[in-house]
């Protein structure tokens, strides 16, 4: 069963930063201009969480021979500058490139539940294939987002605005040892954390 609306509206404010009640499409974007955005904020079955303006890492292998997530090389990444426009700040992520980034939320896990993060409709119909792992009850943190851009052409993603949803699944009994009590190697990562043994 996933939670609804109805849950999150009552629920939501204990598990998300800054939480919207509702779905946000329209922002101020100055003191006299609405603009649209890519939602976020409460939907009819989850909750859509924000891409942070904070940075973007594109992985660059050129000069590498391979990745090792027991000994992970922060050099085989690149900051991404955030660009300004009309539309709003953004990233570009460079074609057929992956990116580590984070939400603006923090989230905070309740000891009965899973969290599941899949992308958004807006992003996937442009070739942007978010993925991360499922959030386990006790985990807290911003959200380490992985970014896979699949087109053959750069692609904007946007900063501040909505960049994948949040579902809720209650889990039968709550576990004997969360996340928390475990003290998991990703407990209360802030921004975006590599890859960790």
């Amino acid at each position: 069963m996933v939670r609804g609306d109805r849950w999150w509206r009552h629920y939501g404010p204990h598990i998300v930063t800054d939480f919207q009640p509702g779905q946000v499409r329209e922002e101020q974007t100055c003191p006299v201009e609405v603009g649209r955005v890519i939602s976020y904020g409460t939907s009819s079955a989850g909750y859509d969480l924000r891409l942070s303006g904070e940075g973007m890492k594109q992985f660059d292998f050129g000069p590498y021979e391979e990745i090792d997530p027991k000994r992970f090389d922060r050099r085989q990444l690149i900051n991404l500058p955030l660009k300004q426009s009309a539309s709003g700040d953004y990233f570009v992520l460079s074609e057929h490139c992956y990116a580590l980034a984070a939400t603006l939320e923090t989230i905070t896990m309740p000891k009965d539940h899973l969290g599941l993060v899949v992308g958004k409709s807006t992003y996937a119909r442009c070739g942007l294939i978010v993925n991360t792992t499922p959030l386990e009850p006790g985990w807290t943190g911003q959200l380490v987002l992985e970014l896979h851009n699949a087109t053959p052409l750069p692609l904007r993603v946007y900063a501040r605005e909505g960049i994948a949803q949040l579902l809720m699944l209650p889990i039968d009994m709550t576990p004997e040892v969360t996340y928390a009590d475990r003290d998991g190697k990703y407990q209360g990562q802030m921004g975006i954390t590599m890859a960790r043994v």
